[in-house]
């Protein structure tokens, strides 16, 4: 099955196969999206991300046909809810339906909706925990229909916090976490940031935050007066203007640190909370230089830069460079291609 992230500024593609214990990447693929075709998670242009789809799976060479892809933003939600142990599976499916009816914000009619057992709950042993997971649905159909028309079935339709979760299972065993300790990840995108809890396996918290890349490009564009072709200078590794790093830059990871610092404040709120000891950095944005390190200075938290493929087998035909280039922007891939062995 393959992996396909739809992201606001590209289309990311992995495919894996088993290998022993692990996994091999057999293809992969990035291809651009133009400004405006993917806005706040939203789908603003079915045949351009239907165009760059097909391009990805030409690049990559793949064959099959069979995808798992996610959505995310504010059209969908997620809430952990409690049934009683004993109820017969029969009965689920319509209590659950009942129970939908109080926390979606949407009339279920516009929504598609599902739900996992997660198993007994922690809190009361006679009651079992069961995830629930919705989203609007046209902000499903609109990336079928880009799939479609590509000439791929979306088997899997998953939500972007659980395909992180998922690909973090690599990371964790990789780097020797304990998977009873709670791991923050900040996903940090174009348009939006999300922080997402992980502990036992499960996200225990998610929230976007209206911040991203596309601030450091207009800052760049407005200071240099460049197009944003030409801003996108520092994401190709070219020559930086003289005074980039300490005019801009800095003070851009700053803000960076500052927008997390005060996701951490919201998290810390929730009932959810658990305490974190290490952060995750994730998205286009986790892999400005030195950012890292700052954040970690910065909060006094272990911070790392997710990368999910270190580790793992390379088909001959994967593109190694550009593969470890955009390491820490494939966590969503990962973890839909990974789907493929549930």
């Amino acid at each position: 099955m393959i992996g396909l992230d739809i992201g606001s500024t590209s289309v990311r593609l992995l495919q894996l196969s088993r290998r022993g214990s692990g996994y091999r990447i057999d293809h992969f693929a990035i291809e651009p999206l133009g400004e405006g075709v993917v806005v706040d998670k939203a789908v603003q242009d079915v045949e351009a991300i239907s165009n760059a789809i097909s391009r990805a799976v030409r690049a990559s060479g793949t064959r099959a046909k069979n995808c798992a892809i996610a959505v995310s933003g504010s059209a969908v939600f997620t809430k952990t809810i409690s049934l009683p142990a004993d109820l017969a599976e029969a009965d689920i499916e319509s209590q659950v339906q009942i129970e939908a009816n109080q926390y979606i914000p949407y009339p279920l009619d516009e929504v598609s909706l599902d739900f996992e057992v997660l198993g007994p709950s922690p809190r009361n042993v006679d009651l079992m925990d069961i995830l629930l997971a919705a989203s609007k649905s046209e902000n499903v159909e609109s990336r079928q229909d880009a799939i479609d028309s590509a000439g791929l079935k979306a088997k899997v339709v998953d939500v972007e916090a659980f395909a992180i979760a998922n690909a973090f299972e690599l990371i964790r065993n990789r780097d020797g976490v304990n998977r009873n300790d709670a791991v923050g990840f900040f996903d940090i995108g174009y348009d939006l940031t999300t922080l997402l809890v992980i502990k036992g396996g499960r996200v225990i918290y998610t929230r976007d935050h209206p911040f991203g890349g596309h601030q450091l490009q207009e800052e760049i564009q407005r200071r240099y007066d460049m197009t944003a072709e030409q801003a996108a200078f520092f994401e190709r590794n070219e020559e930086a203007p003289q005074d980039f790093e300490e005019e801009v830059l800095e003070p851009f990871q700053l803000n960076i640190v500052h927008q997390i610092s005060r996701a951490l404040q919201f998290y810390a709120s929730s009932n959810e909370y658990s305490n974190i000891s290490t952060i995750y950095l994730s998205g286009g944005g986790a892999s400005l230089k030195g950012l890292a390190p700052m954040v970690q200075q910065e909060l006094g938290m272990t911070t790392r830069v997710a990368d999910p493929v270190t580790g793992l087998d390379l088909a001959q035909n994967v593109a190694v460079t550009v593969l470890k280039r955009n390491a820490n922007n494939l966590m969503i891939a990962m973890g839909l291609a990974l789907r493929g062995f549930d």
